[in-house]
């Protein structure tokens, strides 16, 4: 570990003060106590998605229990196994218990995690940079710059903060790059550092986006292979480093990667194809490294028009330390364009893992990383450059850039006089990118003679921050003027009242479609057929949105008593109980007359060969779903000729456990509102008994006649040995770590 000692000098203070700084001036409205002055992040995904799932994380953990199963959404999922939920993820841990000192869950705290994340990918980035250019001059300057060029860019400071997934998982990239790095730098492997690596790539797949770590998974194998290319170690190192790395994190992510796993491979999303999964940046969008803000909301791709100049003089100052890199960013690009590019054909057909992903633009976490280690590595390759004729030119050939952008911005001031709604913006994205840009030539003009000059230093970070700052900064697309105590709130609105104080008994779900939305049944702890997670469960899915809004068969077999909805009435007899508006509008809650209870018995089946058949019977007008139930196998017990009489009681209703009194004067099959899921396992009496698949995609229990006592159970093998090995590895890596502690 000397080469940390070597590496914390004074320079390297002030360089890590002024990200601190950066942070805390960047998220200021986040932190201020002036409430006129507070904002707070976008509601939407954030807010439906993450806060309303951590929000749940938060009641179970801190009562002591794992979060298996999730029953207030999608009409129950597997909580574990979803990915986007980050059960497992420690710094959600580190969030929740401190959530629960300072006196509940909040809005703020997943913000406060959010900036957090974003400070720590930035110091993680600047160490990384730092430790590839050691013992060069500059080299604290050039790994400022790459830090804040990652942490406050047009890819970080877009969507990721609020599909805080994306963000959270693509922060570890530098830890993962920088073990992989340390562990090649000497003759002999040092397979410690690749454990390092392997813990990064693993609190990065813990995080919860799986395409970002899918990236980043590859990444890791390409750098791995050039790195010992260049280190001369042979393809056998490269293969033991490689299979250490894999089998560290498997080791290290098992508890959640065995259950996503076969969650994954029964959702819906399994099913989608290349239509579906080709989606990516338009070729225009390239535009937006220039001119962003000018085709979308975002411009992930923005690096800011100073940086770019240390990209090209990484590129022709240091040639075979950038060529990694620029091909990490090409491929990056060239993928992130979807369909809409000749690449992604190639990878979709070719590459293991790609098919399960949509949203292909998310590839520009390649793009924004590439592009900032090669500024960084620009940064000390210009200022140490010996060759003063070749920096004259690079300095023209910048002043004929900047020009042309001068030139350009002309153009558009004739076209804006001329139809400014129509040349407004790209107007003003193309004036402010010619300033940055003319700025940056005065400035390097001044630079380049007096490299270690502190002042111009700081004037460069600045000019880069500034730039930064002035496209990124309170984007109302991420951000709105409101404080977070008033964003959301953490108690249930009076429109969903009635729902909690409905009388106890049996459960029963809501359509909360409207009113209740998003995956906020999660978060109120009301059980809604509906969600927004973008995994759900094939069968279930296609069930609750068979019809869109107006769905009588999935309120029958889901046991919905109440649906929210913006119709003066509904296609079964209900009655409106009260009245209100959410986001969308005036909307009236009704209780329906005859729901369905969640646990029924009936006498007759009828048996199906596939779910589509299944689909297909009920939706015959003539089938009655409260008569027969609809089974993949035939029951092994002899059904009655007369239907069933019989009764069956919910005695308790917890998530990962369910108690039920039955009480049959024949044989009967007995039909739940529960989803049919790898898992759940059902004891009838003391003894085991199968679960059958019902009603394509819910779940059923054959009960001989009598009085019987049912549990139904949530304990998944794939849990339950995921959790095994990576506590294994998790003690192993502890006791590795503490070991090297001692030694050093």
């Amino acid at each position: 570990m000397a080469w940390l000692q070597r590496l914390w000098q004074k320079d390297d203070a002030r360089a890590l003060s002024g990200l601190a700084l950066l942070w805390l001036l960047f998220f200021w409205r986040l932190f201020t106590p002036i409430a006129e002055d507070q904002a707070s992040l976008a509601l939407g995904d954030f807010s439906g998605q993450f806060v309303a799932f951590a929000g749940y994380q938060f009641e179970r953990l801190t009562q002591g229990e794992i979060p298996l199963w999730n029953p207030y959404n999608n009409g129950g999922l597997p909580f574990i196994a979803d990915t986007q939920a980050a059960v497992m993820y420690p710094p959600r841990w580190l969030t929740i218990g401190l959530s629960a000192l300072a006196g509940g869950w909040s809005y703020h705290a997943l913000q406060l995690e959010m900036t957090a994340h974003v400070l720590l990918y930035s110091l993680l980035m600047y160490a990384f940079v730092r430790r590839l250019t050691l013992g060069e001059a500059h080299s604290c300057l050039g790994a400022f710059i790459a830090a804040a060029l990652i942490g406050y860019g047009g890819y970080l400071t877009g969507y990721p903060p609020l599909q805080l997934a994306i963000l959270e998982a693509a922060a570890w990239l530098p830890l993962m790059l920088l073990g992989i790095l340390e562990g090649t730098r000497q003759r002999r492997l040092a397979y410690g550092y690749i454990v390092l690596a392997a813990l990064g790539l693993s609190l990065s797949w813990l995080a919860g986006h799986p395409q970002t770590s899918f990236f980043m998974t590859y990444l890791a194998a390409a750098y791995l292979g050039w790195r010992c290319r260049q280190g001369r170690h042979g393809w056998r190192a490269f293969g033991g480093a490689f299979l250490l790395l894999a089998a560290s994190t498997l080791c290290l992510t098992a508890v959640t990667l065995l259950p996503g796993v076969e969650y994954l491979l029964l959702t819906s999303r399994e099913s989608l194809g290349f239509d579906a999964k080709g989606n990516g940046f338009p070729f225009r969008d390239i535009l937006q490294m220039l001119f962003p803000g000018v085709l979308s909301q975002w411009s992930p791709l923005y690096l800011g028009i100073a940086a770019l100049f240390f990209v090209a003089a990484a590129l022709s100052f240091r040639p075979r330390a950038s060529r990694f890199w620029l091909l990490v960013a090409l491929v990056g690009l060239l993928h992130s364009l979807g369909a809409n590019g000749a690449l992604y054909t190639v990878s979709y057909n070719f590459i293991p893992g790609l098919r399960f992903f949509r949203g292909q633009e998310r590839a520009a976490i390649l793009v924004a990383n590439s592009l900032a280690i090669l500024a960084g590595i620009g940064v000390v390759a210009f200022a140490n450059a010996a060759n003063h004729a070749q920096k004259r030119r690079a300095l023209r050939a910048w002043g004929g850039f900047s020009a042309g952008l001068i030139a350009i911005t002309l153009a558009l001031f004739a076209a804006w006089t001329g139809d400014s709604a129509r040349w407004e913006a790209l107007f003003e994205a193309a004036a402010r990118s010619a300033l940055f840009a003319l700025a940056a030539a005065m400035l390097l003009r001044a630079w380049v003679p007096a490299p270690g000059k502190r002042e111009l230093q700081l004037a460069l970070a600045v000019l880069i921050a500034f730039e930064l700052f002035t496209v990124t900064m309170d984007d109302p697309a991420t951000y709105d003027s409101v404080p977070h105590s008033e964003q959301l709130s953490m108690s249930p609105p009076p429109l969903l009242e009635p729902l909690l104080q409905a009388d106890g008994g049996a459960p029963f779900r809501v359509d909360g479609f409207r009113g209740l939305q998003d995956n906020f049944g999660s978060l109120y702890g009301i059980m809604d057929m509906r969600g927004i997670s973008p995994l759900f469960l094939a069968g279930p899915q296609r069930l609750i949105y068979e019809n869109y809004v107006d769905n009588p068969l999935a309120w029958e077999l889901f046991a919905v008593k109440y649906v929210f909805s913006e119709s003066s009435a509904l296609s079964v007899p209900a009655r409106a109980i009260n009245s209100g508006s959410d986001r969308d509008g005036p909307l009236t809650l009704f209780q329906l007359e005859n729901p369905r209870p969640f646990a029924l018995l009936l006498g007759e089946a009828a048996v199906v060969t596939s779910d589509a058949w299944a689909l297909e019977l009920m939706r015959d007008p003539r089938f009655d779903e409260r008569q027969a139930v609809v089974l993949l196998k035939a029951p092994t017990l002899e059904l009655p000729a007369a239907p069933s009489a019989g009764e069956a009681e919910v005695l308790s209703f917890a998530p990962e456990e369910i108690l039920l009194e039955i009480d049959s004067p024949a044989n009967a099959i007995l039909s739940l509102a529960l989803p049919h899921y790898p898992g759940w396992q059902a004891r009838l009496n003391g003894q085991d008994v199968e679960l059958l698949r019902a009603y394509a995609g819910l779940s059923a229990v054959e009960i001989p006649a009598g009085k019987h006592h049912l549990l139904l159970s949530f304990s998944p093998l794939s849990y339950r040995l995921g959790a095994l090995i990576s506590l294994f590895a998790w003690l192993l890596l502890g006791a590795f770590a503490l070991r090297k502690s001692r030694r050093s």
